[in-house]
């Protein structure tokens, strides 16, 4: 009986989840990371499966190159590499498939520059 119990709770927790993460998936996803060379805002126009163009904005440092990846730790899935280009000073985009399934990824922003290299991480939930 106690199986059952959480078996349903589990299905309806995923159903909140998905229906809730449909009504955020419509709005840009907008998250900050800040290192210890670089500063970040990351802007996902439209945060779903497939071809996606991620905008990567630098508040802090001065990098020349900027490059995204992704990582679903729950499932064990990670995507290559998105090299960005550099589209204004301190504007990066990467477009590609960034997000081959929906779910919770962690997206890391690698930057390099007369700095040096540094990778931050920004979590985004795609829908």
């Amino acid at each position: 009986m106690r199986r059952i119990v959480i078996a349903v709770v589990l299905v309806v927790a995923a159903v909140v989840i998905f229906i809730v993460g449909r009504g955020l998936g419509s709005e840009p996803l907008r998250a900050t990371s800040t290192g210890a060379r670089y500063a970040v805002t990351v802007v996902i126009g439209k945060p779903a499966t497939g071809r996606v163009s991620v905008e990567v904005q630098v508040t802090s440092g001065d990098p020349d190159t900027v490059a995204l990846s992704a990582v679903m730790t729950g499932m064990g899935h990670s995507t290559p590499e998105i090299a960005a280009r550099e589209a204004a000073p301190g504007r990066f985009v990467a477009e590609g498939e960034l997000f081959p399934m929906t779910g919770a990824w962690e997206v890391s922003i690698r930057l390099g520059g007369p700095a040096g290299e540094e990778v931050l991480v920004v979590n985004a939930l795609i829908t």
